[in-house]
């Protein structure tokens, strides 16, 4: 389970920005996982709520927005959100796009407490 990683990974970032900030706490914690991103929203959550004991973020809550997999042809330029995993064109049937979104694991915003 590698979400772990991921939510230690974090934790380094939010105890930094909120010691810049001379933050009291962590109260919100907003984060952008793609469907491609490679990790388990669940298993975020769960990682997170493990790892916030005893820090600035023990009362802080966790969302986390998905982003759907958005494509664009390149045979015929059409882009497409793509609601499964079949990687063809619903306009033409090509089987040549690009990833436009979907990939990405961001932390958007971080709300603090001072």
């Amino acid at each position: 389970m590698h979400e772990l990683s991921i939510i230690a990974g974090l934790f380094d970032i939010l105890i930094e920005k909120a010691k810049e900030q001379n933050a009291q706490k962590i109260v919100r914690v907003v984060l952008q996982v793609g469907k491609l991103a490679g990790v388990v929203p669940d298993f975020l959550e769960s990682s997170f709520d493990i790892y916030k004991k005893g820090t600035l973020a023990a009362d802080a809550v966790l969302e986390i927005t998905t982003v759907p997999l958005k494509v664009r042809c390149q045979n015929c330029g059409a882009e497409i959100v793509k609601e499964d995993y079949v990687f063809s064109c619903a306009a033409c049937g090509s089987t040549d796009l690009k990833i436009l979104e979907g990939t990405e694991l961001l932390l958007e915003k971080i709300e603090l407490e001072i």
